[in-house]
This record gives structure tokens, C-alpha cells and sequence, in this order.
């Protein structure tokens, strides 16, 4: 394997301090090198093997991104070369968020919301099955897990309705331990959907607690991010509080028109509720949502992109308002009419975005739907949006800490061992790109389309994707486990 010399770019290198100028190294998968100009004593053991020299000069030179909330569980096998993530410099993927993991269902019918994953890869009875299944795929970007409570629920009980009995509890406590053992991240859940709504305080807390023996993290959809989102996050903090782990308040918003503006009292509860436990959070950088279309989401206030429908194929791209009058119906009627389908919800106002993408414990993770037929531009823009529209355009964000709250931020409160940052001995999941050009090209009207300014990604120390070639054919990713507990 050819070593690669990084020379002359500016180094940001993933921990938020200031940049510097300099060269990296990277070889046989690691970073074996860094300083502000390289010997030919750290150079002259790998030029027999060959070294080619990259000119980095007006680059930054970062840590390969993170993406900490998607929902590329089948995608990684369905479509190994990652395309949509590697294109935006991320290298490494975390799965199994909402409470919705493949794993450990089996099933040739998955119902809503397992779905949105897709309906070929629920053939995982166990973690431990689902990591190796991903490491024969070979993907194109590292994929790191969480294991979720609706699959649990759809696994253990045949009633949804209700709350767990002691004995589907402990099942499925059993079921979260054995994940941790094979290397998941933690427990997820999506109390927000129909299907783990009525989950109880005791449930959730017993299937935390054992992830929390494991030094897993309790990652949480909380139940409502309209009217009653107060109550739902002293709920996720009470239940991470009560089982001893880490709480991560996934794609946090304050939705609904009737909601806008709230984030000021959501963020200060939540910097209340960090003094006495460990919290983050993760955002997307656009003010509409996407999940499966659901009748009480439609207010008649917001708008509604539909993004698939299965009886109505015809109307993806469309909005609900025109359907609706199209159909004579209202909102709420030609929703249910379009069901089973998806949808963009733009539920959000641009001011509790920016609020909660500059909140320090704040993550950017996706949340992209890839088995969408139409799918929000994140799944395809979110990295690079955020340095163009927060950093360079708007300045909400200083360039390290954009970096940062894509790379070592979300390392360390993942447990990611030896990644999200550019250190000598680390992986080598490394990212050139344009500083003046880099911005997403996803719309709404237009969501497959690659990003500008991304120039080169290596993933595990190989060249996988550059601007001219686009994937190089390498798919270096693997199954990444969590850092052993100390």
C-alpha cells in the first residue's frame, strides 16, 4: 500500500483548537506521522514501498466525519460503496438510531417505522450476526452501531400497546447485553413512534442499564418535540439518570409552528439537566425533518413534501397542500389517502437551527432516509452544509468547532476508539478539502447530487474518494466497536 504525504495544508485537527499549518503522513492504515514540515528521516521508511506527495496547500486537512445519527443500517450492504456519506468526507456512520436497528429482527415484512430501513437485510437474528454481515459487505465507510428498542419490542412481545411485562424486560435486557458484548455503541429508542410509545419508565431504564454495564450510551427520539417536549426530555434524562449512562437527545428541534423559538427554554433545561448528568445532542442543519407520513404531523401551518407513498406512487415531489385541493380533501384526508409513505416535515424556524447547531454539546449527524425514493438533501449534504451556511456564509460556527462537532466530539461521546481526531498512531480516516468551496448541492427539488470542495477522503488509510474520480473503488470500512470500557 502506497503511503500517502499530506503536505502543506492547514490542519484541523478534530479537537476544536486552532489550525495549523503542516503535513500528515498516512500509512498502512494509520497516521504515522505529523509536524510542521517532515523529515526525510519520517519519510525515508516508507519510500520503498512508495510515497505519493498530495499538495495540500490552501486545503484544510481534517478528520474524517462522523455521521452520529443515520439510519444507513442496510445501506451499507445494500449499497457497499456508501456514495452519499463518502461524498461529503464522512467516513464513518453510525446506525440504528430512533429505536430502529435491523438487528435482531428477522422478517421478510418489516412494519413501520423498521421499514424506513428498507425491507432485504432484516436477516440479523443478533449484533454480533449484523457486525459481520457488515464486515463481509465491505463498505466503503465505517459503520459503528446502536442497538434498538422497537426491534427489541418487535421481537420480544407480541402486543405493542403496552407497557413490557417483567419477563419481555428481561429478554430483552438479555438481548441489549449480548450487543454490547459484540461491540454495539449502545441502546437507542424512538418513544416519538406508535410502536415504543408505550414503553414505561421501567422498561426503558431496565434495557439502559444493562448497555450502561457495557459503558454503552442511551441515544433517544424523545416522545414529543411539539407542545409536551419539556416533559419528554426530563423523561430520556431521567431514564439515562436512573440507568447510570450517557444521554444523547437525537436530532434535537422544537417542531411545529406553534413551537418556534422554544429552543431557548429547551437548550437551558438541557444545560440544567447536564449539571448533574452527561448530555449532547445531535442536529441536522436544515429546517425540515423527514419520517414516515403520519396524519397528526399535518397542522395545516407547515408545509408537507410528500417523498413516497405506496399507493400513490405519482405524487412523490409534490406537496400535500396541492394534493390535497387537488383531491378536494383536507390535509389530514389526503395524508391518510397516501399512506404508506413518507415525507418532509418543514417543522422548524431557521433561529432554533442555528441556536442548537452553536450549542457546545451539539453533534451533526444526518438523519438521511437512503431507501427513500426522494430523499431529504441531507442525506446527501448535511457535512458540507454545515461548513458553508454556518461557518463560512452565517459564521454561527468558527471552523474548528465545525469541525469538532463532526469529528472528535462525536468520537468521544461515542467511545470510538483511535478516530475523530488527527493524531500519530490514529486511523487514517482523513479529509482534504476546499475551504472556499465546499457546499452542499442537495435541494429539495434536486436531493442526489455530490457536494463541491470535497477533494480527498481516505478511509482506513486508503484513497477512497476524490473530486476528479469520484470513488476510487476502494471500500475500506469496517465494523467499528466500541472502546472497551475502563
Amino acid at each position: 500500500m502506497t503511503a500517502s504525504w499530506l503536505r502543506g495544508g492547514r490542519i484541523v485537527d478534530g479537537s476544536g483548537e486552532a489550525a495549523w499549518a503542516g503535513d500528515i503522513l498516512l500509512a498502512q492504515g494509520r497516521i504515522v506521522a505529523m509536524g510542521a514540515a517532515l523529515s526525510d528521516a519520517q519519510l525515508a521508511p516508507w519510500r520503498s514501498a512508495g510515497v505519493e506527495e498530495i499538495d495540500c496547500s490552501g486545503m484544510v486537512v481534517a478528520p474524517g466525519f462522523i455521521d452520529v445519527h443515520t439510519h444507513d443500517d442496510a445501506a451499507a450492504m445494500d449499497a457497499p460503496d456508501m456514495l452519499p456519506k463518502l461524498s461529503q468526507g464522512v467516513t464513518t456512520v453510525i446506525v440504528g438510531n430512533c429505536g430502529i436497528s435491523l438487528a435482531p429482527v428477522v422478517t421478510d415484512t418489516p412494519k413501520a417505522p423498521l421499514s424506513l430501513l428498507g425491507k432485504r437485510q432484516f436477516r440479523h437474528a443478533s449484533m454480533a450476526a449484523y457486525a459481520q454481515a457488515v464486515d463481509a459487505a465491505q463498505p466503503a465507510v465505517n459503520v459503528a452501531a446502536l442497538i434498538g428498542h422497537t426491534a427489541l419490542r418487535m421481537r420480544h412481545m407480541a402486543e405493542l400497546d403496552r407497557a413490557a411485562t417483567p419477563a419481555e424486560r428481561q429478554a430483552m435486557a438479555e438481548e441489549v447485553a449480548a450487543a454490547m458484548e459484540a461491540g454495539a455503541l449502545g441502546l437507542s429508542s424512538g418513544v416519538f413512534y406508535k410502536e415504543a410509545y408505550a414503553a414505561d419508565l421501567d422498561e426503558l431504564v431496565a434495557l439502559a442499564t444493562a448497555a450502561a454495564r457495557h459503558g454503552g450510551v442511551y441515544a433517544t427520539h424523545i416522545r414529543d418535540e411539539l407542545a409536551q417536549i419539556l416533559p419528554a426530555l426530563q423523561e430520556a434524562a431521567q431514564t439515562a439518570r436512573q440507568a447510570g449512562l450517557p444521554l444523547v437527545l437525537s436530532h434535537h428541534k422544537c417542531a411545529g409552528a406553534a413551537n418556534w423559538g422554544r429552543t431557548r427554554e429547551t437548550l437551558g433545561l438541557i444545560d440544567a439537566l447536564g449539571q448533574l448528568q452527561p448530555i449532547s445532542l445531535d442536529v441536522y442543519p436544515y429546517t425540515a425533518g423527514s419520517t414516515v407520513l403520519r396524519s397528526d404531523l399535518v397542522d395545516g401551518v407547515i408545509d408537507i413534501l410528500i417523498t413516497g407513498s405506496q399507493p400513490h406512487p405519482e405524487m412523490v415531489g409534490r406537496y400535500l397542500k396541492d394534493i390535497a385541493r387537488e383531491w378536494s380533501l383536507s390535509e389530514r384526508e389526503a395524508c391518510e389517502r397516501l399512506q404508506p409513505g413518507g415525507a418532509c416535515y418543514f417543522q422548524m424556524c431557521e433561529a432554533d437551527v442555528e441556536r442548537v447547531i452553536a450549542h457546545p454539546q451539539s453533534m451533526i449527524g444526518s438523519d438521511g432516509l437512503p431507501h427513500d425514493e426522494r430523499p431529504h438533501p441531507r442525506l446527501w449534504g448535511a457535512f458540507p452544509r454545515v461548513l458553508a451556511c454556518y461557518w463560512r456564509e452565517k459564521g454561527v460556527l468558527g471552523l474548528e468547532e465545525a469541525v469538532h462537532k463532526m469529528t472528535g466530539l462525536s468520537a468521544s461521546r461515542f467511545r470510538l476508539a483511535e478516530r475523530g481526531l488527527l493524531r500519530e498512531g490514529f486511523h487514517a480516516d482523513v479529509l482534504v478539502f476546499d475551504p472556499e468551496r465546499v457546499r452542499d448541492l442537495a435541494s429539495y427539488e434536486s436531493p442526489l447530487q455530490f457536494s463541491q470542495g470535497i477533494e480527498r477522503v481516505w478511509v482506513n488509510g486508503q484513497l477512497s474518494y476524490t473530486a476528479q474520480g469520484r470513488a476510487t473503488g476502494a471500500r475500506a470500512g469496517r465494523f467499528v466497536r466500541r472502546m472497551a470500557s475502563h
